[in-house]
């Protein structure tokens, strides 16, 4: 996530110098690319478990009888 940081923190910098380009090494790219496939990776296996393990949960009230 440290990649993730840095480029908005870089794009707030720069949105507050009213510039009109944001330029990226190419190593700082490749690390930020890799930071995002590894969270969209996670955020589907994530998905994928929570559907796999969706239980349904049956949830009965009687009230008796009222008088």
């Amino acid at each position: 996530m440290i990649q993730i940081k840095k480029f908005i923190e870089k794009i707030a910098y720069l949105d507050s110098k009213n510039s009109k380009d944001c330029i990226l090494n190419i190593q700082d790219a490749r690390a930020l690319r890799d930071e995002i496939s590894k969270l969209l990776l996670d955020l589907n296996q994530f998905q994928n478990n929570k559907m796999s393990n969706s239980e349904v949960t049956k949830v009965e009230i009687k009230g008796g009888t009222f008088k």
